[in-house]
């Protein structure tokens, strides 16, 4: 029952998102893409990304010889969270010059079907590249290396000021010494509340995530946080007080972890180690993170960087309704459940 409360709730969040779409594309028409999707919300590019004929192992080695690293921005026409990339961090101009002065950005649109030879020479096409990449929702940035490999990955949206740590550290090649979350906890000066949001209804110590997936047989849903995190904050005391979202998080057993803490705990695979040791070990580079766990203890799904309610329900609903079961990608699903409701026309801000 509350699995489907929760859906319904999210089916109703998407009525909204659709309202807003199709105001959308009224105003700047709609870019019609295969299997009958479509790109409502065009939104412009800077003038100083680079005109990729899309042979990126050729783009990479051409960055390489002026010093420079390349960026692969995959995107998508109508996603807030781009537009607020593209009006925000790229017309800083901090983060510009630091750009154009170490790196080339392409653009690659998620859902494309430009065709492009990919990293390892293959020819193939934006959506498909996308894919491979396994670009789950936008933006997603791709910084690669000299080598064409991944020195880090951003899967939605930074902030000015922590967007400009991301690229000190790229460009720094900083990579192989630290993760981003070392060099970001060393360099960040913003306050926020210097405290953990954990509710009386999470998990408490000791933390056997194992035993609890065996006992209660529901998905597990691990927030990585730490304590002086402005995010955090938003994330506990605006987005999940809202009605939707409380709703949502009753489908999960809910653990709240400090990503640096020194203490053990018992991981969803049984394996007892630090907190800040499997923080690391499953990658976490972003607080908060949402990384969810389905009964069985494998990851299914995460949520990093910045997220407003409509995507914080809309991951939740996604693992808890088991839809990641029958579609592998986040976006495509938002699509078409949206699609599906678009007759409602309910207007909402996506950012709220």
């Amino acid at each position: 029952m509350v699995i489907k409360q929760t859906f319904m709730i999210l089916i109703f969040s998407f009525c909204l998102f659709q309202g807003s779409v199709s105001a959308a594309s009224a105003a700047t028409g709609v870019e019609q893409l295969s299997e009958g999707m479509v790109n409502p919300g065009f939104h412009n590019k800077p003038d100083w990304f680079k005109l990729s004929l899309m042979e990126l192992q050729d783009d990479v080695t051409e960055a390489a010889k002026e010093g420079k690293r390349v960026i692969l921005f995959f995107y998508q026409d109508g996603c807030p969270y781009c537009a607020k990339l593209l009006k925000d961090n790229f017309t800083d101009k901090n983060i510009v010059r630091k750009i154009r002065k170490n790196f080339d950005v392409i653009a690659i649109n998620m859902w494309g079907d430009k065709e492009i030879t990919d990293l390892q020479g293959r020819e193939t096409i934006e959506k498909d590249f996308a894919e491979q990449m396994k670009v789950m929702y936008t933006p997603t940035l791709l910084f690669l290396d000299e080598k064409g490999k991944v020195a880090l990955r951003i899967n939605g949206y930074y902030y000015p000021e922590k967007f400009s740590s991301v690229l000190d550290y790229v460009s720094g090649k900083m990579e192989s010494r630290l993760n981003f979350l070392q060099y970001y906890k060393q360099t960040s000066r913003k306050k926020s509340s210097a405290k953990l949001h954990i509710e009386a209804s999470y998990l408490q110590p000791p933390y056997d995530l194992a035993d609890t997936l065996k006992k209660n047989k529901r998905p597990l849903l691990v927030l990585f946080e730490q304590k002086n995190c402005r995010l955090c904050d938003e994330l506990h005391l605006d987005i999940l007080k809202k009605k939707e979202a409380m709703e949502a998080l009753r489908a999960f057993d809910v653990v709240l972890l400090d990503q640096h803490s020194k203490g053990f705990l018992i991981t969803p695979r049984g394996k007892r180690m630090r907190i800040a040791d499997w923080a690391r070990k499953i990658k976490i580079q972003h607080m908060p993170s949402m990384v969810f766990f389905d009964v069985n203890g494998s990851e299914v799904f995460r949520a990093e960087a910045y997220l407003r309610t409509f995507h914080v329900v809309g991951a939740m609903t996604y693992v808890s309704s088991g839809s990641y079961k029958t579609q592998p990608n986040f976006q495509r699903y938002l699509q078409g459940v949206s699609s599906e409701m678009a007759k409602k026309g309910i207007k909402v801000d996506l950012m709220k």
